[in-house]
């Protein structure tokens, strides 16, 4: 159990540092490293379109990661190398897998990217609904004495403000 403990406490410490990284340097505040307008709204286009590998919940162009600045200088040196922005895509999932794109597409290697919080969901689900019913079971096989019976029926029916459930050997 501390294992576990640890391990979710560790990834919190590195998302809150992923956080912690995005704040601080703000890409809206970033000067372009191209003095032609065209490029960068390119650059920004493809970057929107592929995941921070670091941070994996913004897009290269809201991260300002080490990566995420290495592959936005990466989509700038290909486009002014004349390659389209299909071409630039599929070096990048070439690279780096399916994962790299923000909307990965579906297919065998990826259904889990897209099913599975669905599947996790279901599995919550049926998990709960096993709980519920083995306290049902649980609760419907415990036996009441009458004794138990009575003294239930005699508090429900005596409802004085004095009257205090006590234990039985003080009965």
């Amino acid at each position: 159990m501390r294992k576990i403990i640890l391990i979710a406490l560790l990834i919190y410490a590195w998302q809150i540092n992923c956080f912690a990284q995005t704040v601080n340097a703000s890409p809206l505040n970033a000067s372009p490293l191209s003095d032609n307008p065209a490029l960068e709204a390119q650059v920004n286009t493809i970057s929107n379109e592929l995941r921070c590998l670091v941070c994996q919940n913004q897009t290269i162009a809201d991260s300002n990661a080490d990566l995420a600045i290495d592959l936005k200088n990466q989509i700038r040196i290909q486009l002014t190398q004349g390659r389209s922005q299909a071409e630039i895509l599929d070096y990048m999932v070439q690279r780096y897998g399916d994962f790299v794109l923000y909307k990965p597409p579906l297919k065998a290697s990826t259904w889990f990217l897209w099913l599975g919080p669905f599947i996790i969901l279901l599995l919550a689900f049926f998990l709960l609904w096993w709980q519920i019913q083995a306290r049902k079971k649980l609760i419907g096989a415990q036996q009441f004495s009458p004794t138990d019976l009575a003294r239930a029926q005699a508090l429900l029916n005596n409802s004085s403000p004095n009257n205090i459930a006590r234990p039985k050997d003080q009965l």
